[in-house]
């Protein structure tokens, strides 16, 4: 069964999700660290192949008061490249306070410093996952 695959895109790292065979829930899989757009193009590729991915979601992150800045432009312009790429659907959710949210998690968790920085973006990328299957179940 197709899965969906999430993206939680920053500048210097990507935070990757899967979601299970049934599309009920989101498994964190990796944080990809960014390089060169071909590297990091040819890293979504092997997990779409892998996973038999049917959609990508992709976080878009909106100011609080609902306005797209500077970080929401450079996402939507990744979402263009994807859209090129990739012969799967790309959607978007928004993704306001999904980091945020993400460090209070591993906070609670106490989880190391070092640790949560390696953990902050694969999980928000799994929050953004889950609000999709939900909004979509």
């Amino acid at each position: 069964m197709p899965r969906v695959l999430a993206l939680d895109v920053g500048e210097k790292r990507i935070g990757i999700a899967i979601s299970d065979a049934l599309g009920m829930t989101a498994q964190g899989i990796e944080t990809h660290t960014r390089g060169d757009v071909k590297s990091t193009l040819d890293r979504i590729r092997e997990l779409v192949r892998g996973y038999d991915v049917a959609t990508i979601v992709v976080g878009l992150p909106f100011n609080m008061n609902g306005t797209k800045g500077a970080s929401a432009v450079l996402v939507e312009s990744f979402i263009e490249t994807l859209k090129n790429e990739f012969s799967v659907k790309v959607v978007t959710v928004d993704e306001r306070l999904t980091t945020a949210q993400s460090e209070r998690l591993l906070l609670e968790a106490d989880i190391s410093r070092k640790k949560r920085k390696t953990c902050v973006d694969k999980m928000a990328a799994q929050l953004i996952l889950q609000t999709y299957l939900e909004s979509n179940a």
